[in-house]
This record gives C-alpha cells, sequence and structure tokens, in this order.
C-alpha cells in the first residue's frame, strides 16, 4: 500500500535481534493480500524508547508470504477445552479466515516469532458477540517490516 501524502518510516525484522516493537494489546482491524505479501492493517503498535513506551500507527507486512500455510485456529469456548483434553474450535486457512469474519478484530495478547512461523494469539472480536480465542501462524520467508505513519499524539 502506497501512502501517498504520508512520510513512513520502514523498520525490517531482523531474525536474528530482539524485535524493537511489540504488538500486545494491538488489534489486527484488517488483512490484506497483495501478491506474495500479507499486510496487517493495526489500530496501533508499541515501542519502548528510553524508559517510555510509545504508542505508533502503521501496517506490518509480511514479505514472501505463502497463504496456503497460514492458518487461524478459532476456538468454539472462550479458551479452547469443553471438557479435558477436547478442543472445541476449527482450523481455517487465513482465507477462509478473512472470509468468515470479514469485519473481527484480533486482539493480539501474545506474539511470537520462530524461524519462519510469527504466531499471535488472542481474541476475535466479532461485532457484538463474545470474542473467542484465536491462534494466527504467518509463514513467510521474506522479511517482516513495519511500516509506521506515524506516533500517537496523545
Amino acid at each position: 500500500m502506497k501512502y501517498e501524502s504520508e512520510k513512513v518510516n520502514k523498520y525490517i525484522r531482523n531474525r536474528k535481534s530482539n524485535i524493537p516493537f511489540t504488538l500486545h494489546d494491538s488489534r489486527i482491524q484488517k488483512i490484506e493480500e497483495l501478491d506474495d505479501a500479507i499486510i496487517l492493517r493495526v489500530d496501533k503498535l508499541f515501542q519502548y524508547r528510553d524508559n517510555e513506551e510509545i504508542i505508533l500507527h502503521g501496517d506490518i507486512e509480511f514479505t514472501k508470504a505463502d497463504i496456503e500455510e497460514c492458518s487461524m485456529l478459532a476456538f468454539k469456548s472462550p479458551f479452547g477445552f469443553e471438557g479435558v483434553n477436547t478442543f472445541s474450535g476449527e482450523k481455517l486457512s487465513l482465507t477462509e479466515y478473512m472470509e468468515k469474519y470479514p469485519n473481527a478484530e484480533f486482539e493480539i495478547v501474545t506474539e511470537g516469532y520462530n524461524g519462519y512461523d510469527t504466531i499471535y494469539q488472542g481474541w476475535i472480536w466479532n461485532r457484538d458477540s463474545h470474542p473467542i480465542f484465536g491462534i494466527m501462524t504467518i509463514w513467510n520467508i521474506g522479511d517482516m517490516i513495519y511500516k509506521i505513519t506515524k506516533e500517537s499524539d496523545s
């Protein structure tokens, strides 16, 4: 996505070092597929500078992503288990998730970066219904680019 009149700072995640940003408490408001990239439109992301939390706005782009290898586990009960050792939910491709939950927001509670897999755990908020727990997996061999458009005014 081009930002016509906005200044965009790009930060590429180095797979060998710590990530300067966190998406904990961010909400993925929209997921887009563009060529071989997956773009997450988030309401905010965070960076810690000089012992201060800075709220930023922008998008996350995963380059050289394979949409067929990306998935979402959507749990039917709040934490996924209705009894001992039972799973209650469904595994969806990322495309199926976008079709089934077109207006949902995914609130990231936990994020993990493992090799070529990025895993987000959190809550799927779908309109006025109660949230359900979800685990999103994004597979890519390219870069993870934080496209920062601005810092929060507050």
